[in-house]
C-alpha cells in the first residue's frame, strides 16, 4: 500500500475554470517525489489539497489507506502531526512579532503534542543548522537562507511523515539554494519529501521519483533519472529543453 495515494483528483472554481483534473498518483514512505511544471500548471493548487487547505471537487487523496477527511477532527489532528508544509518566502512565512523559540515550537503547541518543547525545539535547530543563539532572536536579524532553515525547522520538529516543499529556494540566490538542497537531502533519511518546483535541475539532485504537471494534469511520471533521459511527452521534453544544465 502507498504511505499516499490520490485517486482521479480534480479541482474547480465553477464550471469554466478547472484547475486540477483527474489526476492520480502515488508516493512510497522513504522516496521523495519531485513535482515539476511551469506556472498556471496546478502544483500549489495540488499541494493544497495534499495539505486538507482545500477541498477537491471529485476523487481522493489517502494516506495510509485512510481517505484525508477535512470535516473529522480525530484524524485531522493526527493529519497535521504528520504532514507538515515549508513555503516559499521565508520572508513572508514567519511571524516578524515572534522568537524563533516560538515559532519553530508553534506546531507543538498547536497540536498539542506532549513532549519537552525546549528539548524538542533546540533538536529541529540543531538538525537544520541554525546558531545556538537563535531561540531568542527574532526573524529580521537573519538571512533569507537561515530564515528557510527556521521555516524547515519548524516544519520538522513534531517528527512528521512527509513534509510538503513549495518552490522551498526559488527566493534564495545560488549559493544559499546549494546549502538549503544540501540540507534537504541530508534531512530525508528520516522524512519524507514532495518537492513542488518548476526548477527540474533540483528536483533531480532531491527526489528519486517525479511527476510533470501540464495544465492540472500529470502528463509523465516515474524515476526521475528514467523520466528525465528518456522523456516521452513533449511537454517533458519542452521543459528539458529550456533547462540550461542539469547536474
Amino acid at each position: 500500500m502507498s504511505f499516499i495515494q490520490v485517486e482521479n483528483l480534480s479541482f474547480r472554481y465553477d464550471q469554466t475554470r478547472t484547475i486540477i483534473e483527474d489526476l492520480s498518483l502515488s508516493l512510497e514512505k522513504g522516496r521523495n517525489l519531485g513535482i515539476v511544471g511551469e506556472s498556471g500548471s496546478g502544483k500549489t493548487t495540488l499541494l493544497r489539497l495534499l495539505l486538507g487547505l482545500a477541498q477537491p471537487s471529485a476523487g481522493s487523496i489517502s494516506i495510509d489507506g485512510q481517505v484525508l477527511d477535512t470535516k473529522n477532527w480525530q484524524f485531522m489532528r493526527d493529519f497535521r502531526r504528520r504532514v507538515q508544509a515549508v513555503f516559499q518566502d521565508p520572508y513572508s512565512s514567519l511571524d516578524p512579532r515572534q522568537a524563533i523559540f516560538d515559532i519553530v515550537a508553534e506546531p507543538l503547541r498547536a497540536l498539542k503534542i506532549d513532549v519537552d518543547v525546549a528539548k524538542a525545539v533546540a533538536e529541529a535547530a540543531t538538525a537544520v543548522g541554525l546558531p545556538a543563539d537563535a531561540a531568542q532572536r527574532y526573524p529580521h536579524e537573519f538571512s533569507g537562507g537561515q530564515r528557510q532553515r527556521i521555516a524547515i525547522a519548524r516544519a520538522i520538529v513534531a517528527r512528521p511523515d512527509l513534509v510538503l516543499a513549495d518552490e522551498v529556494v526559488s527566493a534564495l540566490d545560488l549559493s544559499t539554494r546549494i546549502l538549503i538542497v544540501d540540507l534537504l537531502k541530508a534531512l530525508s533519511t528520516s522524512v519524507t519529501f514532495v518537492v513542488v518546483s518548476h526548477d527540474i535541475a533540483l528536483v533531480a539532485l532531491l527526489c528519486p521519483d517525479i511527476a510533470i504537471m501540464e495544465k492540472g494534469r500529470i502528463v509523465e511520471s516515474g524515476p526521475t533519472e528514467h523520466v528525465l533521459s528518456n522523456p516521452v511527452h513533449p511537454y517533458t521534453r519542452r521543459l528539458l529543453a529550456s533547462t540550461p544544465r542539469l547536474p
